[in-house]
């Protein structure tokens, strides 16, 4: 990596919000953050990934917080680039009021960006931030290199990781409606005519090929466009299969608990340890997309759902919030929310509050919270004292390790929803059917095994009590009265 100079020294401290105005120096300073450079020394790793590693400059926009925070995010980009591909060579943080509409960064500031670009060695500029079409064609024209905004840069990650049919078309989807609206030609080559008489008069294009025709421009808009519409027919098509599966589940009384978290948290890892789903787990960001539901059995024998859902980041662009509306209804469906926080992140607290953030989006931020710490093994501890006190209800679990595990899984049954019914009943020997649905669906409380039947004494839903009625109890007693 270059030498972590600054083009202007810049403090750190974090500024009066009441002067309204900021200190020149850090107004006309593009800051370097140290420590973002991923070179690869050894070729054979290049081989290896099978594929040409794009050589990219971080930028940033700092517009408020502390400089930490200005880092911890172009951090976070910088490990979002790595994870789509790229080898990151510097990153540069600049500090304004606000980005600058034209060029983000600010007309002068391009310059010096550029010259980085140059003397690096870059194809790429990827900024922190959502870029308008202009600012885009603004910073490509004046760079002469390739720029991508964070959005992009998250859509190339989901449509790198997508598996499924239903993933697949959700990522599409989301590209699609990014790309409608920053779809722009190049130079002669726009306009795309249809044939004509060759006549006088008319939009330009050559001998027979005058008349109003069809722009290029217009044809890809247009065909976008019908992609977009059958894309969202067929994910409402997958919708329905998504809502007949959970109310087969709801049906038979299944309480489900989701696992919704920050990217990278280790919602997979959980998984696998609660259920041994074998979810791929990766060092990763965005690694697991697609929505993986297992079934999980409580202490007394009752049967759960736990569903690993798509991680979330700061800023998860709109697109693929919409896009996945259909598997964030997982989230919003559920009786629990099991949260996962990395408990050795930097800053854990913007990662709940971006969660927090995305679930108000998904209609889920009224459901019952678990906050669940994970990474305890590889964080400070006086990081995980601060938490604890700030935290003093959430789970402390390291899924690597198996620490923590078994607590979680009994603080999970212990806020699953609990069956409204309570009954005592004897079941006949021959009717073991119904005594193995009252131990997957109900709670048992107690078991009694008498001459004429097993006495169970169970909270269930009102269907299965309903099959229970010609069982109660008392009404057992008086036939068997009865009979003698």
């Amino acid at each position: 990596m270059r030498d972590q100079e600054t083009f202007v020294s810049v403090e750190g401290e974090e500024l009066d919000a009441t002067t309204g105005e900021l200190e020149l120096s850090e107004r006309q300073a593009l800051r370097r953050v140290p420590g973002l450079s991923t070179e690869l020394t050894d070729v054979t790793e290049v081989e290896y990934r099978q594929l040409r590693l794009e050589r990219v400059v971080l930028v940033g926009v700092w517009t408020e917080g502390t400089v930490a925070d200005a880092e911890n995010s172009l951090t976070e980009l910088a490990a979002l680039a790595e994870t789509a591909g790229s080898q990151v060579l510097e990153g540069l943080i600049q500090r304004r009021t606000r980005p600058d509409p034209a060029t983000y960064i600010g007309r002068g500031k391009v310059e010096d960006l550029g010259a980085v670009v140059r003397s690096c060695g870059a194809d790429t500029v990827i900024c922190d931030g959502e870029l308008s079409p202009s600012q885009l064609r603004n910073l490509e024209q004046r760079i002469k290199v390739k720029v991508i905004d964070r959005t992009a840069l998250i859509l190339d990650i989901f449509a790198q990781h997508a598996k499924s049919k239903e993933g697949k078309a959700q990522v599409e989807l989301a590209q699609l409606e990014y790309l409608l609206p920053r779809l722009r030609g190049w130079g002669e080559a726009l306009s795309r005519q249809a044939g004509g008489s060759g006549g006088g008069g008319g939009a330009g294009g050559g001998v027979g090929l005058r008349g109003p025709g069809e722009t290029k421009l217009e044809t890809d808009r247009r065909r976008i466009r019908h992609r977009i519409a059958r894309l969202r027919r067929e994910i409402k098509s997958m919708k329905t299969v998504r809502q007949t599966k959970r109310a087969r589940r709801a049906r038979n009384a299944v309480p489900a608990v989701a696992i919704a978290g920050y990217t990278n948290a280790g919602k997979s890892s959980l998984l696998n340890r609660l259920t041994g789903a074998g979810v791929l787990v990766e060092n990763a960001l965005f690694a697991t997309l697609d929505p993986t539901t297992r079934r999980a059995t409580t202490a007394d024998g009752r049967q759960y759902t736990l569903s690993d859902t798509v991680g979330f980041v700061r800023h998860l662009p709109h697109q693929i919030v919409e896009a996945f509306r259909s598997t964030l209804e997982e989230v919003a469906d559920a009786d629990l929310l099991v949260h996962v926080v990395d408990g050795a992140h930097p800053d854990p607290e913007e990662q709940v509050r971006a969660v927090r953030e995305v679930l108000v989006e998904a209609g889920a931020e009224r459901l019952p919270e678990l906050l669940v710490v994970n990474k305890v093994d590889a964080a400070d501890e006086e990081a995980l004292l601060r938490l604890k006190r700030l935290w003093p209800d959430a789970v402390f679990v390291s899924a690597h390790t198996g620490r923590g595990i078994d607590e979680l899984r009994a603080v999970v049954e212990s806020r699953l929803p609990t069956p409204a019914v309570e009954v005592r009943a004897v079941l006949p020997y021959d009717r073991g059917d119904l005594v193995a649905r009252v131990h997957q669906h109900g709670e048992v409380l107690s078991t009694e095994h008498l001459p004429e039947g097993t006495l169970l004494h169970v909270r269930v839903d009102e269907g299965l009590a309903a099959e229970l009625a010609p069982f109660d109890e008392d009404r057992t007693d008086r036939v068997v009265t009865a009979h003698r």
